[in-house]
């Protein structure tokens, strides 16, 4: 069991986001049927952000500026100020995260595309790392390496689809092309 819950907590960034899918299908199996897809995108959207941006992004404040030298030993770096500003950015997409939870579309780009910057460039950090460094310690070259680049993808993907079928289901429908035949 130790072994479980320190791979889940050590791969976080996966453990939130496999959970914001869990509550996402609960969330869905409880809603009437036929479900379209403007819910399940809703569904599926909201939840990434509350786990994968919101509680993530908390959970490594939390790591970054209250355990320190804990997190620098698991990434493969030395104890730096630095811990403590990426705390604090950290802290600072978790908010936006929690608010574009049930927020409007302008706020979720906020919480895709800040935050997925930083991923991204953080990903770019950890090749230059184990290229240069041959840091492949797991804070560096595992999970959190793949899920900094997956994140930001599936984020923009979700807002991508949240776009199309808001935009469809508030077309009228022979614009939208729902109720005429083929």
């Amino acid at each position: 069991m130790e072994n479980v819950i320190r791979f889940l907590l050590e791969n976080f960034t996966l453990t939130f986001l496999v959970l914001g899918l869990i509550v996402s299908g609960i969330s869905l199996w409880r809603r009437s049927r036929p479900l379209t897809p403007s819910p399940v995108v809703e569904s599926l959207f909201s939840y990434f952000l509350l786990f994968s941006i919101g509680v993530s992004f908390f959970y490594n404040f939390v790591v970054h500026a209250f355990l320190g030298d804990m997190t620098a030993k698991f990434i493969g770096w030395e104890q730096s100020p630095f811990q403590a500003e990426v705390g604090m950015a950290s802290l600072g997409y978790a908010v936006v995260g929690f608010l574009a939870f049930r927020g409007g579309f302008g706020l979720r780009v906020a919480a895709v595309v800040g935050p997925g910057i930083f991923l991204l460039g953080a990903a770019a950090g950890h090749v230059y790392q184990m290229i240069v460094a041959h840091n492949f310690a797991p804070g560096n070259a595992g999970v959190i390496f793949y899920t900094d680049i997956a994140i930001p993808i599936i984020g923009s993907a979700l807002l991508w689809l949240q776009h199309r079928y808001d935009r469809a289901s508030s077309m009228p429908r022979s614009v939208s092309g729902e109720g005429t035949t083929a």
